[in-house]
């Protein structure tokens, strides 16, 4: 498997924003509307004077109802690995937010990595998971990452993280394989960048995208899968393809309430309140660090 990570370099990222707005990507539709709605005692449970540390930025168009709508927050802090995309995103908060500092990071948020110290004195850091990133992760990788997390964090302080909820399959997949091929597009785009930054030689021809759903681990399985037989050149490297044969890329895993605040509680996390959607697509949760497990 060639970790997701990977799929975000300049291009993938905007080709991700992309799919952000497609019909068929619920996700992101469905977490925005869940914000405008609930962004008021959102901002109430994370409280006033607040360093945010949001992991997995990308263009933090979410984060905005949010910052919005908190008291006086005194720094925000946008970690993410596609530099020149957070770069820019960042540039364009501090002008609309100048009273607050806006902290870029780029780093790899599955690996330690520290926080910026604001000028100005603030209450405490609030963490901000939004876009059911943590889906892609497998239960022991997730885990990880909520262990790091509680790190960053003094009890009582909270992680407001987003989770995509099990439904209908079909509703599923379709944000995974849309009708444009923006998504097929976003995946062959790794194809291109190891191309690029590895003198490899992949026809994107010869390769296609897919997307399928296994029952038993409540995930969606992304692959970029051959066409035909075939031989690729990695710098001096030669690899074989048979037919059919997948290149996995990305897991989305899809949770409930219930199972992911079991995955989070060893780690100190304790289910605070949480807000969903009429139709219970997705949903963002407030976990408050209290007394760590394990």
């Amino acid at each position: 498997m060639l970790p997701c990570k990977y799929l975000y370099d300049e291009a993938g990222s905007e080709l991700f924003d992309q799919i952000c707005d497609l019909d068929e990507y619920y996700l992101t539709r469905t977490e925005l509307a869940i914000m405008q709605e609930h962004a008021g005692s959102i901002a109430q449970q994370i409280d006033r004077d607040v360093m945010l540390v949001e992991y997995g930025s990308g263009s933090s168009v979410k984060t905005q109802i949010l910052l919005d709508a908190l008291v006086d927050p005194v720094a925000y802090v946008p970690v993410d690995i596609s530099e020149e995309h957070l770069l820019r995103t960042a540039e364009r908060l501090r002008s609309q937010y100048p009273k607050m500092e806006v902290l870029p990071v780029v780093a790899d948020f599955t690996q330690p990595f520290a926080l910026p110290q604001p000028a100005s004195p603030y209450s405490h850091v609030a963490l901000y998971f939004p876009g059911s990133t943590i889906g892609n992760f497998t239960q022991d990788q997730a885990s990880h990452i909520l262990r790091s997390m509680s790190r960053l964090l003094q009890r009582g302080s909270g992680l407001l993280i987003g989770i995509d909820l099990q439904k209908d399959v079909g509703a599923i997949l379709r944000a995974y394989d849309d009708g444009q091929g923006v998504t097929a597009r976003f995946s062959l785009n790794l194809l291109n960048r190891i191309n690029q930054e590895l003198e490899a030689d992949f026809d994107l021809s010869r390769f296609e995208h897919s997307a399928v759903y296994n029952d038993r681990q409540h995930r969606v399985e992304i692959s970029i899968v051959s066409r035909r037989d075939q031989v690729v050149t990695i710098g001096a490297e030669e690899i074989s393809f048979a037919r059919e044969e997948p290149i996995l890329t990305e897991y989305s895993h899809k949770y409930t309430v219930d199972g992911f605040a079991r995955l989070a509680e060893p780690h100190g996390f304790q289910m605070h309140r949480y807000w969903t959607d009429d139709a219970q697509q997705f949903a963002l949760l407030h976990l408050v660090l209290g007394e760590e497990m394990q």
